[in-house]
Parts: structure tokens; sequence; C-alpha cells
């Protein structure tokens, strides 16, 4: 007898176990079909996140690509005036924006200004040579 009510008494301790509502179904109630999810919408708005995301990664490359390339021209240049003897590269301002290069600062003579100028002219990947030279002259 008293192993007829424990085993009772642990049927009836599964069976609430299992229809306990934690979102388990319960044999009486009726069930809804799940709604249907519907992914395409949020695949095809990553996609045209990831696209955006390309372009501007593209943009920047580009930008970054061609400030490495100004700076490179820039550095070409003032390494030619710090190696000559004739021009003070440091009274001397380089900037490249493509191939346009702007020189500005003070020289102290016609001829330093004109060694700097031809210094830049004659690199590689330089078209204009902008002059912002001044010139001062000792005293």
């Amino acid at each position: 007898m008293r192993a007829l009510l424990i085993a009772t008494l642990l049927i009836v301790v599964v069976f609430l176990i299992w229809v306990y509502p934690n979102g388990v179904p319960r044999f009486w109630e009726s069930r809804q079909p799940a709604a249907e999810v519907g992914t395409s919408g949020a695949v095809d708005k990553a996609r045209e996140r990831g696209a955006e995301l390309g372009e501007k990664a593209a943009v920047a490359g580009e930008k970054l690509k061609d400030a490495a390339h100004d700076a490179a021209i820039t550095s070409k240049i003032k390494a030619k005036m710090a190696l000559d003897d004739s021009v003070k590269a440091r009274a001397i301002d380089v900037s490249t924006d493509g191939s346009t290069v702007t020189v500005s600062g003070t020289v102290r003579s016609r001829a330093e200004r004109d060694r700097a100028i031809a210094l830049a002219r004659e690199t590689d990947g330089v078209t204009t040579v902008i002059d912002h030279l001044s010139l001062v002259v000792d005293r």
C-alpha cells in the first residue's frame, strides 16, 4: 500500500511538472500555429548596409591613398632641399595637393628662391609649383 501511494504521488508530481505553465504545451489547450518569421527584409537591410559600408571603406581608402601620395611628394622635395647647401630647408614649408606643390616661407636670396622652386619642379609627380616664398634680406 505504501508503495502504491508513493507511485501515485510520483505520477501526480510528474504530471504537475509537465503541465506547469512554463511554455510547455498542455494537452487541454489548443495551440495556435507559430507565426512565420520572415528574414528576407532583415537580409536585404543587412546587404544594403554592407554595401554602404563597403562604399565608405573604398572612399576612405582612396583618400588615404591620395594623402600618402601627397606626403611622399612633400617628403621628396623636403629631402632634396635639406641636402642642398644653397637652400635653408627649415625656413621653407612645402604642401602638396595632388600634383600641385606650394612652397612658402622665407628665403635669403633670389638664388635660394630659384633653387627651391627648381627642386620642387624637378620632382616626379609634380606638374605645378605655386610660389609663396618671401625674400628676407639680412642686414
